[in-house]
């Protein structure tokens, strides 16, 4: 930088002694005149380069910047980030109609879930009972549970027997909120009943279900025909 700062200096006196000073000119204009312009040529030529950095790898070149010595542990941290646990299914997941191990949805907060899921199964409470049905205008039982959980983007199968197949099996001391509970009314072996576990005491579970006397209703284990037909409780959400 020095040494261009002293040859700048140098060509501008050569510079000035050849244009301004007026005797050289005047013998002869013609001369002076070019070499002023190759002087001013050089001089514009010879502008310092830039001392503004623009990037890491020139700042690195010029010995300016280096990577820090704990680079090498950042990077590892971050690759051990990376290779987290795959994600158990969420809520948003198809529940297929098959009886695969993926039929149990996690979720972050599930208490929280189970506490929408029967308010929103709550909401029906008085709504007649309809074969088939899975709206407003009826609900049978299955299609209560279908269309409740459906409004969480979980689907459900759309039959008792089937919903029977999911999730896991619980001992009925292990009952909670939330679970689905089934029945077998039929007098068969054949579950052909559902609804949803909204409380649980030491002898006694409360569930929302459609009947099909009275549409949908909380009944009770300690109703001796809910008490009698009880066959299984699953757990869906974990």
């Amino acid at each position: 930088m020095v040494q261009v700062r002293k040859l700048r200096n140098l060509l501008y006196e050569a510079f000035r002694n050849s244009v301004i000073n007026y005797y050289p000119f005047k013998r002869n204009p013609l001369k002076s005149i070019l070499s002023a312009l190759i002087i001013l040529v050089l001089l514009v030529g010879c502008k310092p380069t830039s001392s503004i950095i623009t990037s890491k790898s020139e700042a690195m070149k010029r010995g300016i910047y280096r990577f820090p010595e704990n680079k090498k542990i950042a990077e590892k941290a971050r690759s051990q980030q990376s290779k987290k646990e795959p994600k158990k299914a969420v809520a948003g997941n198809r529940i297929n109609d098959k009886n695969d191990d993926d039929y149990v949805i996690s979720i972050d907060d599930s208490s929280y879930m189970v506490k929408q899921l029967i308010n929103a199964a709550s909401e029906n409470l008085g709504t007649k009972y309809k074969a088939g049905g899975t709206t407003s205008n009826g609900f049978d039982c299955s299609g209560l549970m279908y269309s409740t959980f459906k409004k969480f983007d979980i689907t459900l199968p759309r039959s008792s027997v089937d919903m029977a197949k999911i999730g896991r099996i619980l001992d009925e001391d292990d009952i909670r909120k939330g679970d689905l509970i089934f029945f077998r009314t039929n007098g068969k072996s054949v579950i052909n009943h559902v609804g949803m576990v909204t409380e649980v005491t030491d002898d006694e579970i409360k569930f929302i279900h459609s009947s099909t006397q009275k549409g949908v209703i909380v009944s009770s284990t300690k109703e001796p025909y809910y008490g009698k037909n009880f066959a299984q409780a699953n757990r869906i959400l974990e």
